[in-house]
């Protein structure tokens, strides 16, 4: 392909809003087999299918997690919950860990890639979300279930969870309005409604977690950092020490509960 064929790519993306047009360009490049591939993918991205989408795959921490139509992309903010984790297991002698609402195992595929020797599970209601989560998690070690919440758990897991880590939607159900056509209109819905306040499912995480969590172990859930305070709130309500860790340059806030 030659130097204005690249540029004909770019120019089309460009024109199509994207902001980081050049690395696109690049990346689909990279993943086309041939003329013929490269237009179809450019086409739906042009469209406006999520790049990740349609590369099937996004990058995170350093992997690369396997992603497909409707499923949630994991942010770059993430990966300050996950720092957080990291440093919370370097504290315990075999840890175990859950990736509750888990979406494609973003978090747990991380954490076993950099965490050697941890246990980790991985859980989520959206069967299409759990099979790309399988793909990720249990090729590295980690074991993937399907279900609400603590329902999908292993009973033996109760009472010794060390870190449950939590990525659970949180955008108000009135703002997915706002939200970029990338996220609102090819990401499961499930992934992103938080319902009126966006800490519905919050509640239900906080609810249950001092059954699980072993004595010492951390909740730690993404947030928005104006919803910090009542998730803090709601976590010593149900018997947890909370507090708010913030990343200014992951623009990430993260609520922690210890028990």
């Amino acid at each position: 392909m030659t130097a204005t064929d690249v540029g004909a790519v770019v120019d089309r993306l460009r024109a199509a809003g994207c902001v980081f047009a050049e690395d696109e360009a690049a990346l689909l490049l990279d993943a086309a087999d041939g003329p013929d591939d490269l237009e179809r993918l450019l086409a739906r991205r042009v469209a406006g299918e999520p790049l990740e989408h349609v590369l099937g795959w996004a990058g995170f921490r350093g992997l690369r997690v396997l992603v497909g139509p409707a499923v949630f992309v994991p942010r770059w903010r993430t990966a300050f919950l996950v720092d957080l984790a990291l440093g919370m297991l370097a504290e315990r002698d075999h840890p175990l860990v859950v990736d509750l609402c888990c979406g494609t195992g973003a978090i747990a595929a991380a954490l076993l890639a950099e965490a050697p020797g941890v246990e980790v599970h991985a859980a989520d209601l959206d069967p299409g979300a759990v099979a790309w989560a399988r793909l990720n998690v249990e090729p590295r070690g980690g074991r993937v279930h399907e279900g609400d919440l603590y329902d999908a758990l292993p009973g033996n897991l109760r009472g010794r969870v060390d870190v449950l880590a939590v990525n659970a939607p949180y955008v108000p159900t009135d703002a997915i309005a706002t939200m970029p056509p990338e996220a609102r209109d090819h990401e499961a819905r499930i992934a992103l409604d938080g319902g009126g306040d966006g800490l519905e499912v919050h509640r239900r995480v906080a609810a249950g977690a001092c059954d699980w969590l072993a004595p010492g172990g951390h909740l730690l859930i993404e947030t928005g950092l104006a919803q910090a305070p009542v998730a803090c709130d709601l976590f010593g309500r149900h018997g947890l020490r909370a507090r708010v860790a913030r990343s200014e340059d992951h623009d990430a806030t993260v609520v922690i509960g210890t028990t």
